[in-house]
């Protein structure tokens, strides 16, 4: 069996600019390993979970690890807690967080992010305060930060278990079914939490929103005294002064592993909670890559040299590079640019330099599209290209979302993704 790369380029799909020329970042971008990449192979587009959703990354990592995410998610709160070491009964409320700056005494947002420059270790010392500080009626919480601006919330009933199927605080973010929704279009006021449709007398989901609502004032109270936002403030920066929630769950998900559905011996380079989450419960070992140092140069080339090495314990790697999604949530075209020649130029040009690519399968695809005229995911399809071993070229001379639409491989769902790779692999 031939080893399978198999690496998401978070955020990557993209609509046309005008200041691009009409072309998308990717277009618009020199990439000539991806395009090298393209003209060997076949190329197509995916729909990550359906047509027509624009899928949180979580949703859409479960989809393209061959999962039905109507099945098997029960929120993103649960996964990211779960990564994150915290313990999740049913019953628990666990919910993804971010820190945000609202105007003084108003529900009105600033930055959902804090400006993007909290640091990690900012963020640490609020989160302290905020477990020593703040105190719920009737239910005890474990509050944690992640990376930079975000972070883990898990509310316990002391006297009854609580509902996931409540509404979020954060704007940018709706919920469809159990699917938690990127909106192309939201308000700037921070949302008060309610049982969601159907489930407005269900006295856990009353209890959860309730309790949630509890925490986000009594936190903000707490915040907004914190010493770390008194220095934000004096140095021109964003306070990190309240607390926006999202994606609810009371439940882990139960999925049977990878090795199982496929036969197949996975591992992964994930740097985010969620997907470190989805690949924990998922059975995909997690291969520990060395802390960032800001260069990418030096970050993106040493991922490549680790792929190189560890794809010898596996039968495949699933490889997740945050690298596009961030500056398309800020609307910044060229940043987004930049992000996807930097990783052309020092991620797969170090890899294809010494992959054995005759014995390999490089898949490169999206968990979702990010335009950055709408700062948001959006519903569009996502550019693929699989490559390497026999596979027959189909003609595609770049690699982007206009050649994509007329490659070989049609439209397919993320679903459908692993088990096509598993075949070209045979």
């Amino acid at each position: 069996m031939k080893k399978i790369f198999y690496i998401i380029l978070d955020g990557l799909g993209d609509l046309p600019i005008k200041e691009l020329g009409d072309k998308t970042p990717l277009e618009a971008a020199l990439t000539p390993n991806l395009d090298r990449l393209a003209q060997s192979g076949v190329t197509g587009l995916v729909h990550p979970v359906e047509r027509g959703i624009a899928p949180e990354s979580d949703v859409a990592v479960i989809s393209l690890l061959g999962y039905d995410a109507h099945k098997y998610y029960t929120g993103r709160g649960p996964l990211e807690s779960y990564a994150e070491g915290l313990v999740i009964n049913e019953g628990d409320l666990a919910l993804r967080v971010n820190f945000a700056t609202a105007f003084a005494d108003t529900k009105k947002i600033i930055d959902r992010r804090v400006g993007r420059n909290l640091t990690t270790e900012e963020a640490s010392v609020l989160s302290k305060e905020i477990n020593t500080k703040v105190t719920l009626s009737d239910a005890t919480f474990e509050f944690k930060n992640t990376i930079g601006h975000r972070g883990i919330l898990v509310i316990r009933g002391i006297r009854s278990r609580l509902s996931g199927w409540i509404t979020n605080t954060d704007p940018a973010y709706g919920k469809e079914g159990v699917f938690g929704i990127a909106l192309e279009k939201f308000g700037n006021e921070i949302l008060e939490a309610a049982p969601y449709h159907g489930y407005e007398k269900d006295p856990s989901a009353i209890n959860a929103a309730r309790l949630l609502n509890e925490f986000t004032e009594k936190s903000r109270k707490v915040l907004n005294e914190a010493a770390i936002n008194k220095k934000r403030v004096s140095l021109g920066k964003m306070p990190a002064n309240i607390i926006v929630s999202r994606d609810a769950g009371d439940r882990l998900p139960k999925f049977p592993p990878v090795s199982e559905n496929y036969g197949i011996n996975f591992g992964s380079f994930v740097e985010m909670p969620v997907e470190k989450g989805i690949a924990l419960l998922t059975g995909i070992k997690i291969v520990d890559v060395p802390p960032r140092t800001g260069h990418l140069d030096v970050d993106y080339a040493v991922w490549a040299k680790l792929a190189l090495e560890k794809i010898k314990d596996y039968d495949g790697l699933y490889i997740h590079i945050k690298g596009p999604d961030e500056p398309a949530h800020d609307g910044d075209f060229i940043k987004k640019k930049q992000s996807i020649e930097e990783i052309d130029k020092y991620f797969f040009k170090n890899l294809l330099e010494k992959i054995d690519i005759k014995n390999s399968i490089v898949c490169v695809t999206a968990d979702h599209s990010t335009p950055c005229k709408m700062k948001s995911h959006s519903a569009d399809p996502v550019p693929l290209l699989i490559s390497g071993g026999g596979i027959t070229p189909d003609g595609t001379m770049s690699f982007s979302e206009r050649t994509a639409k007329i490659g070989s491989l049609g439209e397919i769902l993320g679903r459908e993704l692993l088990s096509r790779l598993i075949k070209f692999a045979s």
